[in-house]
């Protein structure tokens, strides 16, 4: 069980092997949760955790909005851990899933989508999460990562630019870049 205040909630998660970061909540994912600005979330907001491990990303930004979230992960305890970490914080609005990326994923006007991609899953993987999240977000909906310099954001941020049109790094701290494309609006 690891307890950690996100965004102003105190949370509670049950982790285990077989899934990252399983004896705390990594740094780059607490870096990207204290980095979506909270007009990106309110009650409206529907989110999306690609890749959602145990999922703390998107239960803190859902559960400080009470706003709908689907989390998807490749990884069949990651799913399991998710749904009952959903329960024991109070975020029952949307769904958990298994899905390899957006494979599983029919929804296309999610207003964020946010990801702490698996690096060790390779450059083509990492990069395929970030620029199909085009195919699942509204007008204005916002795709968010986490990557640390050394792991490629660099060239993240190069392809978001070329993929959206636009991106912006909402922080960097201790080499981890938060990075950030909106779809723009027709």
């Amino acid at each position: 069980m690891i307890t950690f205040d996100l965004r102003g909630h105190q949370l509670s998660f049950v982790a285990d092997s077989g899934v990252f970061s399983k004896n705390t909540i990594d740094y780059g994912s607490r870096v990207l949760i204290d980095a979506i600005p909270s007009e990106w979330l309110n009650q409206e907001t529907k989110l999306l955790d690609v890749g959602c491990g145990y999922g703390p990303i998107g239960i803190a930004l859902a559960k400080e909005a009470n706003c709908y979230l689907d989390s998807v992960d490749v990884n069949e305890r990651a799913v399991e851990l998710t749904r009952l970490n959903r329960v024991e914080n109070g975020v029952v609005n949307g769904e958990t899933f298994l899905s390899d990326g957006y494979s599983n994923i029919t929804t296309r006007d999610y207003s964020l989508i946010v990801t702490n991609p698996p690096i060790r899953a390779g450059k083509k993987t990492v990069h395929r999460i970030i620029s199909e999240a085009k195919e699942h977000l509204k007008p204005g909906g916002h795709v968010v990562c986490v990557i640390q310099k050394k792991q490629g954001a660099p060239s993240a941020k190069k392809m978001m630019a070329e993929q959206f049109g636009n991106v912006a790094e909402l922080t960097r701290d201790k080499g981890y870049w938060i990075l950030a494309s909106t779809l723009e609006e027709v």
